[in-house]
């Protein structure tokens, strides 16, 4: 096994483009390469036990090595490796799964569209939005507002709404539907003596005169992470998702949720937008609704909005959208067994008070004199970075400060995520972690950023 393994690591590059990756730093480091893992943990080839406190790409919600989540693969797999849901088609996974889905949602949604990741989840509700202007004879409104900072995934639409540059650079991207607005952190983006209170207005003020300037009748929805994850993990202003509702719904501009980091637990309860006072006519999902076993997305819609699509299939006879693999239903029995460790272990109350301790702890960072603030809800965390606290100053992004600090933390066996374009630490472990780990963490941490001043 370890001879393959070292093979592999040496042929990696030969082989593989990786995503969000330096070719470069690949070519001449190689790959880390993970081979197992358990609980909040992975082993890496050379038998390195590393606490993971990103759970993989914020999804391993259930954490690592869930038998269960593998034995309803197999079931599933034996019984039914594939059909397509196109044409009508169904199989009886999908429809439990959407369900239980519905069951669980925000209030008003309740119709479930089927992918296999952020990005399509997105895409799909980008299209939605579009179609169902369309449909009710408003075919002007096709711009999306999208905030700064956002992230709302990769492919050409969804990395068109994403608001960081580095995703831009060297494609011609973004499409020009997509408006830009103000990311709502007021650390760092509040003006001189401005009060969050002011900070609130001003940003609220500044999407009120986008929709003059542009014309309601030209845009079909908002974008928006309840807290924004790659971005920094922001938090918005008290106050800001609700007055944005009643704008959104008073210029008939549909209010989109991006779930996807936040959704399945993260926060503390099954979804974040009633946490934090959103009422979203679509929302997108994907990742801890099958904690990373399988590539599944859900797409939410409202009622309203499905029943526009209803009437225009009696015009175009069908809803022209969908993937290979939309309602798999391996995929599906994954999500269903996912869901069932949720509600057999309380993970959606355990989040609550592990997060409750997480922000305990790490607010003792806040001594160090190059940590200016720590940021989110629940089971997910952002540390920010600063040279100086007192102007709020970020660090110098050519002594990549957070690189630094996660190679050091990774030397200590803890894995976190540096987000280098905002000097952030984010942290978003399985939502099993332990008040044990957590403390390891954050000691690790404090360890590995005190060594930068």
């Amino acid at each position: 096994m370890s001879q393959n393994i070292d093979r592999l690591i040496k042929k990696d590059a030969d082989v593989v483009l990786h995503p969000a990756s330096s070719i470069t730093a690949l070519l001449e480091d190689g790959p880390q390469m993970i081979v197992e893992a358990k609980g909040c943990n992975v082993i890496d080839s050379d038998g390195r036990e590393l606490l993971d406190a990103v759970a993989g790409l914020w999804c391993v919600n259930t954490g690592y090595g869930r038998t269960e989540l593998a034995d309803a693969m197999k079931n599933a797999a034996e019984k039914l490796g594939y059909y397509h849901s196109f044409a009508n088609s169904s199989n009886p996974w999908q429809v439990e799964l959407a369900e239980k889905l519905v069951s669980l949602a925000p209030e008003g949604l309740s119709k479930v569209f089927f992918g296999t990741s952020g990005s399509d989840c997105n895409d799909t509700l980008i299209k939605i939005a579009w179609h169902y202007h369309v449909l009710r004879g408003n075919s002007k409104k096709i711009k999306i507002i999208a905030r700064e900072q956002a992230y709302h995934g990769t492919s050409i639409s969804s990395a068109s709404l994403t608001g960081l540059t580095h995703f831009h650079s060297d494609f011609p991207i973004p499409l020009n539907f997509v408006l830009r607005t103000d990311c709502p952190h007021y650390y760092t983006g509040a003006l001189e003596d401005e009060t969050e209170e002011e900070f609130c207005d001003r940003l609220i003020g500044n999407i009120e005169q986008l929709i003059e300037k542009e014309s309601a009748d030209t845009i079909a929805a908002f974008f928006a992470e309840p807290i924004m994850g790659a971005g920094g993990v922001i938090v918005p202003p008290p106050g800001y998702y609700p007055r944005l509702t009643k704008i959104l719904k008073d210029n008939d501009i549909l209010f989109v949720a991006d779930e996807v980091i936040c959704g399945y637990g993260r926060l503390g309860n099954w979804f974040g937008s009633p946490q934090l006072g959103i009422e979203p006519d679509m929302m997108a999902s994907a990742k801890g609704l099958t904690s990373g076993y399988f590539p599944l997305s859900a797409a939410y819609i409202s009622q309203p909005i499905w029943e526009v699509l209803k009437e225009g299939s009696q015009k175009l006879g069908a809803f022209f959208h969908g993937y290979t693999y939309s309602g798999h239903p391996v995929g599906a029995a994954v999500g269903l067994a996912n869901l069932e460790i949720f509600e057999k272990e309380n993970l959606i109350a355990r989040a609550k008070e592990n997060g409750i301790y997480l922000h305990e702890q790490l607010q003792s960072l806040l001594n160090l004199p190059n940590v200016g603030e720590i940021r989110g809800e629940g089971l997910i965390a952002g540390v920010q970075l600063v040279a100086d606290k007192s102007s709020r100053t970020l660090p110098d992004a050519a002594a990549k400060i957070p690189m630094n600090v996660t190679k050091l933390m990774l030397e200590k066996g803890v894995i976190i995520r540096p987000l280098a374009t905002v000097a952030t630490l984010a942290i978003s472990p399985p939502l099993t972690i332990s008040k044990d780990e957590i403390d390891r963490l954050v000691q690790m941490m404090s360890e590995s950023i005190a060594a930068q001043v």
